[in-house]
């Protein structure tokens, strides 16, 4: 099995995570700094900042309403808060699945299942994300149908999305917007394009999980039916 699968199945980040770890020199096999592309077997001697890592027998999968004020990250050099300080105590060496910004809220996930975390942010995959967004004003059905499109971002367009207006007056305008990628700051950068300021962004859903009554800084496990449902998307 390639190094970088391996220490994804031991909960250690996503494989894309730990081809980073890889090419920091943070990863031995049986002694010997490991490369990318080396391959393991269990009986092969791993260690991670001098700690063995192995696979775990049982995997940990938790759903967080993220509050605005914290990074999606395990530590942060700066020293902002991160999504890790809102975790319950015995949960396990788990990792944020994908990201949302400082200033966004909602929906985030959490997993040491480093294969389905691999799964759910792969660009090829294109899952689904819906998110509740608030705008300054009102926005033209020109600029809708431009967003829906696709606008060019960093010289590549958008994939085309969704976007559904569920609520307008004259000082601002509600949206539900569907996107299949996960650039950075994406949704806010689509609406900057059409000179649109978001004020607010909520992450809602992933595929059709959906964040229910899961209140704002809550983490609960996430269900047997629910887990299924990721790992087939």
């Amino acid at each position: 099995m390639r190094i970088n699968r391996y220490l994804a199945e031991c909960g250690i980040a996503s494989r894309r995570g730990c081809d980073k770890i890889i090419e920091e020199k943070r990863v031995t096999i049986n002694g010997i700094v490991a490369k990318l592309g080396d391959d393991v077997k269990d009986t092969d001697s791993v260690l991670l900042d001098g700690v063995a890592v192995s696979h775990s027998a049982e995997k940990h999968y938790l759903m967080m309403n993220k509050p605005k004020g914290y990074i999606c990250s395990v530590s942060d050099e700066k020293g902002r808060k991160t999504v890790m300080e809102l975790l319950p105590s015995g949960v396990g060496r788990v990792f944020p699945v994908g990201r949302l910004d400082y200033d966004s809220e909602g929906l985030l996930l959490f997993t040491d299942d480093g294969e389905l975390a691999f799964r759910l942010t792969h660009p090829r995959n294109e899952i689904a994300k819906t998110y509740l967004v608030k705008i300054e004003g009102s926005i033209t059905d020109a600029a809708l149908n431009r967003l829906r499109a696709g606008v060019e971002l960093d010289g590549v367009l958008t994939k085309k999305s969704k976007i559904k207006v569920i609520e307008t007056d004259k000082d601002f305008t509600k949206l539900h917007v569907t996107i299949h990628e996960g650039r950075n700051r994406q949704v806010r950068r689509m609406f900057e394009f059409v000179q649109k300021q978001v004020v607010f962004l909520k992450r809602i859903k992933i595929g059709d999980l959906g964040l229910g009554s899961l209140q704002r800084g809550k983490v609960r496990n996430l269900t047997q039916d629910e887990i299924f449902y990721l790992s087939n998307l």
